[in-house]
């Protein structure tokens, strides 16, 4: 006589079902977990800048799908700008192109580490460590993975500027992957990193690091400070400096920001506030009251009164610099430290009167006294080379 036939077993499905929902259970809390806290990273050039902290993020009166839903849109964004209504811009050919600018010649500096091994994985992989935010171009859409909230609207207009590089250029940007740090100061040492170098994209450089200087989001702008985009700003300074001929302007050296940001430059540029003794007039920004007055006190087509304009670096490098070269002035800067993208084009005793940190004061003085009394140097010499460099190379 056959056995009985066995009931159905309900052992595998309830491990599945137990499975699923602990899988389910482990996601959300990861999630709770995650949106609870703005992610921060150690490192002395990666904690948050002196002058702005990293914001909290905050989920309040939301369901937990609508919080893992902006997460989720939170870190991946995707731009697709190879359409057939894209904008297209006319593209040069060789025969009819300018010249390509001298610092272009930068680019095979940064990229030399890379040139006989090129660029693997793992290199790529370690370099998230330091990284930002990643951005990723595969036939034309752009895809970004956020790893670390960013100052203010750094990232949001970092991004915004490769996808109007897409815009641009629809169907001519090839794939490409790379990683971004949003911080100030470069991480990759090139003594400690010698034996694998690490790409890693950021605003600013120096001649001991890897990091691959990148145009600022300030060039698309910065609305915290109430700056529109480099090309907006630049044309009104222009028009600012035209109010008066350089002979008129004030005959001293001028500059304007935040001295508190853990920049010795601008602590010992602080001492030369003496317009008589040292021909300067070094004016404090006080951002936080110029929010309450409007901004009406730092518009930068107000600011180009003066026949000199100082740059002095600020925690690092500052965006500022783009904008006291375009002031009509003699633009006199102070021995920096580091090297945005377009900065190291720039030649000194034709672009720009170099200030030695040492007897700031001093040289600053005699810079003043020397451009008053040699006008027809700085008319046709000075002022002509610096603005054939802002109009070829940053209006590209």
């Amino acid at each position: 006589m056959a056995p009985a036939p066995r009931p159905p077993s309900h052992l595998l499905p309830a491990v599945v079902a137990i499975s699923f929902l602990s899988l389910t259970f482990l996601l959300c809390y990861k999630v709770d977990d995650f949106a609870a806290q703005t992610k921060t990273v150690a490192g002395h050039n990666l904690d948050p800048t002196p002058w702005h902290l990293f914001p909290p993020k905050t989920f309040n009166d939301e369901t937990r799908h609508a919080r893992a839903v902006k997460i989720i849109h939170c870190s991946y964004l995707t731009c697709r700008y190879v359409t057939n209504n894209a904008t297209k811009f006319p593209f040069h050919s060789a025969v009819s192109a300018p010249k390509c600018p001298e610092f272009f010649r930068w680019i095979h500096h940064d990229l030399d580490p890379w040139a006989q091994t090129r660029i693997s994985m793992t290199q790529l992989e370690e370099s998230q460590k330091f990284a930002a935010f990643r951005v990723v171009i595969v036939e034309g859409r752009l895809y970004v993975d956020m790893y670390y909230a960013c100052v203010q609207s750094r990232a949001i207009f970092t991004i915004w500027g490769l996808v109007q590089l897409l815009r641009r250029f629809p169907g001519m940007v090839p794939d490409v992957d790379m990683m971004f740090d949003c911080m100030d100061k470069p991480s990759i040492n090139r003594t400690e990193n010698k034996a694998m170098p690490l790409p890693l994209f950021r605003y600013c450089t120096t001649e001991a690091h890897f990091d691959i200087p990148f145009p600022d989001w300030s060039f698309w702008g910065w609305p915290e400070v109430n700056l529109r985009s480099w090309r907006e700003e630049f044309e009104d300074i222009k028009k600012g400096s035209k109010n008066l001929s350089w002979l008129n302007k004030f005959p001293r050296a001028y500059w304007k920001g935040n001295p508190d940001v853990d920049s010795p430059a601008r602590t010992e540029l602080l001492k030369c506030n003496h317009s008589r003794k040292w021909g300067a007039q070094i004016m404090r920004q006080d951002w936080a009251q110029e929010a309450r007055d409007g901004y009406e006190q730092s518009k930068l087509s107000n600011q180009c009164n003066h026949r000199y304009k100082i740059y002095a670096e600020g925690f690092a490098w500052s965006v500022s610099l783009k904008y006291i070269l375009s002031c009509g002035s003699m633009s006199l800067i102070i021995s920096p430290q580091y090297e945005d993208f377009f900065s190291r084009g720039l030649d000194p005793l034709k672009n720009y009167w170099p200030i030695p940190f040492s007897n700031m004061c001093e040289s600053i003085k005699h810079a003043v006294d020397w451009g008053n009394t040699h006008f027809p140097e700085v008319y046709n010499s000075y002022l002509p080379h610096r603005d054939s460099f802002l109009g070829s190379c940053l209006l590209l």
